[in-house]
C-alpha cells in the first residue's frame, strides 16, 4: 500500500528571467515499509522532492498524497500536525537543540505531541539505549561526535513511530566508519519498525541498503537502476 504518491508534481521558484524549475513533472510511489534512495548530482531536485513529500513545502502543481492525505488540500495547521505526529525527519546537519540533553532531544516529538514528560523520557531512554547512546544520554549535542549526533537525530525521528521518515543526506557530514554505523542503524530500524524511509543521497553505499534506488537529473526522475524483486510487508513494533 503506498504511503507516498506523487502525480505529475512540479515545483518552481521565482518568475520570468529568474524562474527556476526545481521539479519538472515527477511521478513516484513509495510503499509502506519500503526504503527508497534518491540519487543524483547537486541541484537535481533531490532535496526539493523530499521537502515536498515531507510537507515542508508546497508543490506548484500536480498532486501529492502522504498517508492518504492530499497535501494541497491541507492548511498550514494541518500540515504542521502531519509533520509533528506522523512523519519523522533526519537532516545532514542533525538539528539537535543545543540546550537539551540527548534524551530530551529524542523525547521532543513525544513532548510536542502531548505525551507526559515522564512517559516521553522513559520511551526516549529506551531508544537512546537501542542506538548505543546510553552512556551519553545526559550529554548536550556539543559534547557528541558527529556520528553520535546523527544517531541521536535518527532516534528522535522514530521515537513517535512515524509511518514515513524523510532523510536528507543523513551521512553527508560523517566519515566512512560513522556513515556505515548510521546506515546499519537506519536499516535495522526500518526493518524492525516497518516505517517507509525516503533518503536523498550522493553516496552509493547509502543507495546499496535501499529496496529501490531512483536517479534524478534536472528535476526529473530519469531511471530506476536497481529494484528489489519483492517488497514484503514488515511488521510494526513498539519501541
Amino acid at each position: 500500500m503506498p504511503v507516498i504518491e506523487v502525480f505529475d508534481v512540479r515545483k518552481s521558484y521565482g518568475s520570468g528571467a529568474t524562474l527556476v524549475e526545481a521539479i519538472r513533472g515527477i511521478d513516484l510511489s513509495v510503499a509502506d515499509g519500503e526504503l527508497v534512495a534518491v540519487m543524483g548530482p547537486s541541484g537535481c531536485g533531490k532535496s526539493t522532492l523530499l521537502h515536498l513529500c515531507g510537507a515542508m513545502d508546497r508543490a506548484s502543481s500536480g498532486r501529492l498524497q502522504v498517508l492518504g492525505l492530499t497535501l494541497g488540500d491541507l492548511d498550514d495547521d494541518a500540515l504542521t500536525r502531519l509533520r509533528r505526529d506522523r512523519l519523522g525527519f533526519v537532516f545532514q546537519f542533525f538539528n539537535l537543540l543545543p540546550t537539551l540533553s540527548v534524551e530530551e532531544n529524542v523525547a521532543l516529538p513525544l513532548l510536542l505531541g502531548g505525551v507526559a514528560r515522564s512517559a516521553a523520557l522513559a520511551r526516549a531512554g529506551a531508544l537512546v539505549q537501542e542506538v548505543g547512546l546510553a552512556p551519553r544520554r545526559a550529554a548536550r549535542p556539543q559534547q557528541l561526535s558527529g556520528g553520535e549526533m546523527q544517531r541521536a537525530a535518527i532516534a528522535r525521528a522514530v521515537v513517535h513511530e512515524p509511518r514515513v521518515v524523510i532523510a536528507d543526506e543523513p551521512t553527508g557530514n560523517l566519515d566512512s566508519e560513522n556513515g556505515r554505523r548510521v546506515l546499519d542503524l537506519v536499516r535495522t530500524l526500518n526493518r524492525r519498525l516497518g516505517m517507509a524511509i525516503l533518503i536523498a543521497t550522493h553516496d552509493a553505499s547509502v543507495a546499496a541498503i535501499a529496496d529501490r534506488t531512483i536517479l534524478m537529473r534536472d528535476g526529473r526522475i530519469v531511471d530506476e537502476p536497481r529494484s528489489s524483486p519483492s517488497l514484503l510487508p514488515r511488521p510494526r513494533a513498539a519501541v
